[in-house]
């Protein structure tokens, strides 16, 4: 089975019927969120944007190679930064509350962080 339909698999099977509070008729929904923890992230991914604008400016300008891929390289560790957060907010608000479920709704839950885990560790 593709990563693709792994996934889907997988929020098919969250969704159906687990009252958890994590999706809507638009799309999921995260169960909780740390408004502190937001802002940040929010401020983060801000800078991140100013740092991707300065790369495209370096680019147009002919920069030094290497000093474009220390630049990239900022930029890498400053969107893990946020992912690192959004991965704990996960964690603790949404998995915790589909573990604590139970049934399938647990069960799906394991596949979804197996198949993140394996996702993002590339």
């Amino acid at each position: 089975m593709s990563d693709t339909s792994s996934q889907a698999s997988t929020e098919r099977a969250h969704a159906a019927g687990c009252g958890c509070g994590s999706h809507d008729e638009t799309g999921r929904k995260a169960v909780a969120v740390d408004l502190d923890t937001k802002a940040r992230n929010l401020t983060r991914l801000r800078r991140i944007e100013g740092q991707i604008r300065g790369l495209q400016k370096m680019v147009e300008d002919d920069r030094y190679c290497a000093d474009i891929l220390t630049q990239i390289a900022s930029a890498h560790e400053a969107l893990r930064s946020v992912g690192r957060e959004l991965m704990r907010n996960h964690l603790k608000h949404c998995a915790a509350s589909a573990i604590a479920a139970g049934g399938a709704e647990r069960d799906a839950m394991y596949d979804e962080l197996v198949d993140m885990m394996y996702k993002h560790s590339r």
